[in-house]
C-alpha cells in the first residue's frame, strides 16, 4: 500500500484536530483496504449527522478534487450502444461503493413501525454488510442506542467499525475498531469538526486511487 498522509493544510487550519491525526490516518487506510478488496462503506448517524452521511457518500461515489474516468473496458462497452453510449462513457465518473443508511425512507420508517425504531440502521447493516466492509458511525455524543445498534451488528458480521464522536466518545469509545473523537462536547462544535474530518478523509482515498489520473 501507498503511503498516506494526512492533508498539510487539515492540522494547520484546525491546530485542535491534531490529537486525531493518527486516527483520521488509519480512517483512510481502512477505506483504502476495504475499497481495493471490492468491498463497501456503509454510513449511518442522526439528525446533522444523517445530513454528513449524504454528504460523505456524495464526495466518495463521483470526482472529489480529482477527475475518475471510467476505465476503459466499461467505457468500450458502453460506446458498443452508439452515440448515446459513447456520451454515457464520456460522463460517467469512477466511484466508490458507499451507501448512506439514512437515505431510505419507506425502509427506515417501515422498520421503525414493524420491528424497532431503534434499529433502523442494524437492520440495513445486517442486510447490506459483508464481513470486510466498514461501517462509519456518527453520533456527536457517542451514545445514540441506533448507532450502537447498528455497531454491534456490524461487529458480528465481521465489518471493521470507525467512529466519529466528540471528545468522550461516550459508549462508541468499547466498541469501534478506529474511534475519531474530535474535542468539543458541545453538538454544533463537535458537527463543525466532523466536516474537516471526513473531507480529509475523502480526499485522501481519492488521492490513493486517483491522483495520479488527474
Amino acid at each position: 500500500m501507498k503511503a498516506i498522509t494526512v492533508p498539510a493544510d487539515l492540522i494547520r487550519r484546525y491546530p485542535e484536530l491534531s490529537v486525531v491525526e493518527v486516527e483520521i490516518a488509519k480512517a483512510a487506510e481502512c477505506l483504502v483496504r476495504c475499497f481495493s478488496n471490492s468491498g463497501k462503506l456503509l454510513i449511518c448517524g442522526n439528525g446533522g449527522s444523517s445530513s454528513d452521511a449524504g454528504h460523505i457518500a456524495g464526495e466518495l461515489m463521483k470526482g472529489f478534487e480529482h477527475r475518475r474516468p471510467l476505465g476503459e473496458a466499461l467505457a468500450g462497452r458502453l460506446s458498443a450502444y452508439g452515440e448515446r453510449g459513447k456520451y454515457i462513457a464520456s460522463k460517467l465518473q469512477q466511484g466508490f461503493p458507499v451507501i448512506s443508511l439514512s437515505a431510505h425512507t419507506v425502509l427506515m420508517t417501515a422498520v421503525a413501525n414493524d420491528i424497532d425504531p431503534d434499529l433502523v440502521f442494524a437492520q440495513q447493516v445486517g442486510v447490506y454488510g459483508n464481513k470486510g466492509d466498514v461501517l462509519l458511525a456518527i453520533s456527536t455524543s457517542g451514545n445514540s442506542k441506533n448507532i450502537i445498534d447498528s455497531i454491534i451488528t456490524a461487529s458480528a458480521k465481521e465489518m471493521t467499525v470507525i467512529g466519529m464522536t466528540g471528545e468522550t466518545g461516550g459508549a462508541m469509545k468499547a466498541k469501534c475498531d478506529i474511534l475519531i473523537n474530535v474535542p468539543g462536547t458541545r453538538t454544533s462544535a463537535v458537527q463543525e469538526l466532523h466536516l474537516p474530518v471526513y473531507h480529509a478523509i475523502c480526499l485522501m482515498v481519492e488521492n490513493y486511487f486517483f491522483s495520479s489520473k488527474s
